[in-house]
């Protein structure tokens, strides 16, 4: 089980280039709630091979996530999320989190 409030209804928005810097739509959830659904300048986490980043422009991506703390990095600052489990899939600057399964 994950162990960060969740962010408000409505907090999310699209990947955006944001004072020309350029960012991923980043949505972390479970079944139950949503940790993180807005723009980011990178997410890192780790899988079996190890700690790995996303960044904008990453190639088409699909992985299970190890138990780790998933790192999201935005114009205002960090965002940790320790999770249990989880898969992560990334396509075209959006990176979608789908936790607890």
């Amino acid at each position: 089980m994950s162990s960060v409030a969740p962010e408000p209804a409505g907090a999310g928005t699209k990947a955006s280039k944001s004072s020309n810097v350029l960012q991923l739509s980043v949505k972390v959830y479970s079944p139950y709630q949503t940790y993180f659904d807005r723009a980011a300048l990178s997410i890192s986490a780790v899988n079996a091979t190890g700690p790995f980043d996303i960044l904008p422009k990453h190639h088409n991506f699909i992985t299970l996530l190890e138990p780790c703390e998933v790192l999201i990095r935005t114009l205002e600052g960090e965002r940790r999320i320790r999770i249990a489990r989880g898969i992560m899939h990334v396509k075209a600057d959006r990176v979608v989190v789908f936790l607890d399964v």
